[in-house]
């Protein structure tokens, strides 16, 4: 083919840790940037330096070479170097949709303030893309995009550029990478005599897929420092191939150029499957799964209670806590680099991200304490001062965007004596202070602001110490009884606060009934409430029954465990491997009778590499069956998973992914057709999967990401753990050779106690097909009404908040402050295939209302009714929509 433009495309890909923790690849990259700075400043010939597409790089070398700022804004501001999109290039299957946003908002401003960002969404080494990735590209004004693995080997496949389409029918145009990735022009070298015999397999690879006469060459590789001597290796290329013409590019400059007389090809949908072609390495989503558990934890209690609390705090008029909430998002994105929450990295790296979501757990916290205050006016130092006047008071927190009610869990605290700290005043001799003295725990009622009594439940009770914090004061520490509660929460509106007061009662704490409450019956190995049966097998499995549609399932959540052979990026089980199941006796025993709630737990084991504790409970007033595991891995080498059969061998099964969910059959692959890697038969899930045909279905519930597998027959199989010990092996049949530098990870077999949180909930057809059923369940799940605690309070307002999400198939999905002023960010998204009328219901009017994008530009005016309390739009099929009101 003559009469191509090859564009050299001069880059690094830089893993922040692998093999090796951050500290150590930071040392190279302050080496690396300096010589590439120097570079760009002495030669105007070598015209740009594309950054691999993450500001975290710049932040990091600053951080060490400050004086360097004003050398770096002047390359960034005009075009010589590229930084952004991202903040860290991610794991885009693992971080939730909205991990990703705040991922690509702190990357566009870290580039804002460098002098401008790369519009590619860039993603060299990803182990595959989210079908939602197009989207969120244009949510961020960003129209091209660049990927690796995922695409790749298979029947109309065989070209290099496309339109791929997100969910919502939004397009970016797409290079693909060629089988051997981001680093095919690493190795050309500006020497006229050698460049001849390295350059000719270079140009056949990317000749043979050109869809057009533009073609990329992308020059770097990984941990690589740039090319000494592009320009030179242009004008030699100019002299070897004078029927094609040289430039040296930047990445956008490519795209501006690359759809002229091209053909892209159509594509939708997520990119997980490039087995001939490149390694996917999907064996990833079950490694180091407690570290993914964690991170999806923290990033839970970020985006749905912490972050929303802080918008709804500054809104009533609290602290503005950004500064704060920004540091707490660095922190979590920093997680999501793909190797680093992938897991496939050296045990050091492992231990640091915990060190970092540690950090994002405890600001998260403080985050909470403070906004809550905020939010109900209450002032520690004022409670301190007027401790005679306190009021014990249970705040109720409800973080769905409708209005709730029902059975809710809390923590309440009852004094019983000081704990002082440090020595007594110089007044007061040795030994001569007395701590105060309570009465601990009595029999107490919990009343409505208009004096009804609240049916309650004690669920555990506990002797332990509590620490009041004030910003004026010394910590005061006292020793309390801890009561874990259940109580049957009055309404408490959308997004908004509720209170209930502390009394004495005559005695005795047990609610009556309403209605059918939770029970246990069966001979105490069974559960039941109006809208479901379940009852503990004698092998550790649940079988349920739902009593409306009389649906039966038997089997659920049997714990099976196999070998695997395999390592941190791939699994494979050994040769002759077997499955082990329970064995020995099940131990049953009674945690809760009801009727609030009913709770059973069983102790079996799994041969002796397991020891496992399931607590299953029911809640009066809900069909989801909420299950707690508590693993001990005794052992090494193996995979631990729970099996679900639901007898729907005829359908595929449901998954949620980022703002959505993907249905996905069951994988069934001949590995003899795959010698490059052998496809994965699991798949990676967000919040739920479920299967149903008409009346009979099941849906899994998890706080956040997890692993799963659909088999043939209908089988959900959850990865609840996999045990390895090496980051990469080179003698596995399902992926010969190594995926990285051969390094010991005994962290990697997680060793000792995972808990794992999970819910069971029976759905029909029509309810899956609803799309916000799903979600809803898993609100009521994993976000439940919070109750906060203030034993100390003292003449508390609360915040008028009433803030309802209308609209059939709609899905909360964040309520955040805005990135610049002082509007507030609503966001949500159209789960279902059809155009979905909405509305925003608020029950103190608002002023403005703009609809943006995700990066909260581009606004457009809405219209306001009802002296501002509604405000309507249209969410279009699989859309996201982001309002701005103030």
């Amino acid at each position: 083919m003559t009469g191509l433009i090859f564009h050299l495309i001069p880059h690094t890909h830089w893993d922040r840790e692998w093999y090796l923790p951050r500290a150590a690849f930071q040392a190279r990259l302050v080496a690396a940037v300096d010589d590439l700075i120097e570079r760009l400043q002495g030669d105007a010939a070598y015209r740009s330096f594309l950054l691999d597409g993450q500001t975290v790089l710049v932040e990091d070398y600053l951080r060490a070479r400050p004086e360097r700022e004003p050398d770096v804004r002047a390359l960034v501001k005009t075009g010589r170097l590229q930084v952004g999109p991202w903040y860290v290039l991610p794991d885009e299957q693992i971080p939730s949709g909205e991990g990703l946003i705040r991922n690509l908002l702190l990357g566009a401003a870290d580039a804002d303030r460098l002098g401008g960002r790369l519009d590619v969404f860039y993603s060299p080494d990803a182990f595959g893309h989210p079908a939602v990735a197009p989207t969120l590209a244009r949510e961020f004004g960003i129209r091209y995009g660049v990927v690796w693995r995922g695409l790749g080997g298979e029947p109309g496949q065989e070209r290099d550029l496309y339109r791929w389409a997100g969910p919502d029918r939004k397009e970016i145009l797409l290079w693909h990478l060629p089988p051997a990735g981001y680093d095919i022009g690493a190795a050309l070298p500006a020497d006229g005599e050698r460049l001849f015999t390295a350059w000719a397999p270079v140009r056949r690879a990317l000749v043979q897929r050109a869809a057009g006469k533009h073609v990329p060459v992308f020059i770097g590789a990984d941990h690589h420092s740039p090319h000494p001597d592009v320009p030179r290796l242009r004008d030699l290329l100019a002299e070897l191939d004078p029927q094609s013409a040289f430039r040296v590019s930047r990445l956008d400059e490519f795209f501006q150029a690359a759809g002229e007389g091209a053909k892209p090809a159509p594509l939708n949908g997520e990119l997980r499957w490039s087995h001939r072609y490149a390694w996917t390495l999907q064996g990833v989503h079950g490694t180091r799964a407690p570290l993914k558990r964690r991170y999806s934890a923290a990033e839970l209690a970020l985006a749905r209670v912490a972050e929303p609390l802080a918008a709804l705090a500054r809104r009533s008029g609290g602290r503005d806590r950004r500064p704060v909430l920004e540091l707490a998002w660095r922190a979590l994105v920093r997680c999501q680099f793909h190797d680093a929450i992938a897991g496939c990295t050296s045990d050091a790296v492992a231990r640091a991200v915990e060190e970092r979501l540690a950090s994002v757990e405890a600001l998260a916290a403080e985050l909470v304490r403070g906004s809550v205050h905020d939010l109900v006016r209450h002032d520690p130092d004022v409670a301190r001062e007027r401790a005679a006047a306190a009021a014990p008071t249970l705040i109720l927190w409800n973080p769905a965007a409708r209005p709730r009610r029902g059975v809710m869990i809390a923590d309440i605290t009852l004094f019983r004596r000081d704990v002082p700290v440090g020595p007594p005043p110089p007044s007061l001799p040795l030994g001569s202070r007395a701590p105060r003295e309570g009465p601990g725990n009595r029999p107490f009622a919990l009343v409505s602001s208009d004096g009804r009594p609240v049916p309650v439940q004690v669920l555990d009770r506990r002797v332990g110490t509590e620490r009041l914090d004030a910003a004026h004061h010394y910590p005061d520490q006292d020793e309390v009884d801890q009561v874990r509660i259940a109580l049957r929460a009055p309404t408490v509106s959308a997004l908004g606060l509720g209170r209930l007061g502390l009394a004495q009662a005559g005695g005795g704490t047990r609610p009556e009934p309403s209605g059918e409450g939770a029970a246990v019956k069966g001979g105490g190995r069974s559960l039941v409430n109006h809208w479901i049966e379940v009852a503990l097998e004698s092998t550790g499995a649940l079988a349920l029954r739902d009593r409306r549609s009389s649906q039966r399932f038997s089997g659920v959540l049997r714990i099976e465990d196999g070998g695997d052979a395999g390592d941190t990026y791939t699994y494979c089980p050994p040769s002759g491997d077997r499955l082990l199941k329970a064995s020995g006796r099940i131990k049953v025993r009674r945690l809760a009778a009801g009727p609030l709630v009913a709770a059973l737990e069983a102790r079996f084991e799994i041969g002796r590499r397991v020891g496992v504790r399931l607590i299953v409970m029911l809640h009066a007033d809900s069909p989801v069956v909420r299950c707690i595991f508590e693993l001990e891995n005794r052992s090494g080498w193996h995979r631990l998973r729970a099996r679900v059969p639901t007898e729907l061998a005829s359908t595929s099964a449901l998954a949620g992914d980022a703002f959505g969910a993907v249905l996905r059959p069951a994988v069934v692959a001949d590995p003899g057709q795959y010698p490059l890697e052998t496809p994965v038969r699991t798949a990676p899930a967000h919040r739920f999967v479920a299967a149903a045909s008409g009346a009979r279905g099941l849906a899994i519930l998890a706080p956040g990401f997890f692993e799963y597998e659909w088999t043939p027959r209908g089988d959900l199989v959850l990865t609840l753990l996999r045990a390895v010990g090496e980051l990469s092996r080179a003698d596995l049949p399902a992926r010969p050779g190594h995926a990285a530098w051969p390094t010991p990870t005994p962290l990697a077999q997680s060793s000792g106690v995972s808990r794992i949180e999970l819910a069971v909930a029976p759905v029909s057809r029509a309810e899956l097909d609803r799309g916000d059923v799903l979600p809803g369940l898993w609100e009521d799940a994993f976000l439940p009404l919070r109750g906060f605690w203030l034993r100390d309070a003292v003449d508390l307002t609360l915040a008028p908040i009433d803030i309802a999400l209308e609209g059939s198939g709609l899905v909360l999905s964040a309520v955040k402050p805005a990135q610049q002023g002082s509007p507030l960010v609503l966001r949500c998204y159209n789960a279902t295939d059809r155009k979905a009328a909405g509305a925003w219901r608020f029950g103190e009017g608002v002023k403005s209302a703009h609809r943006v994008r995700a990066d909260e530009r581009e606004s457009v005016a809405l219209v306001l009714e009802g002296r501002g309390k509604t405000v309507r739009f249209t969410a279009e099929p699989r859309e996201i929509v982001t309002i701005l009101v103030t």
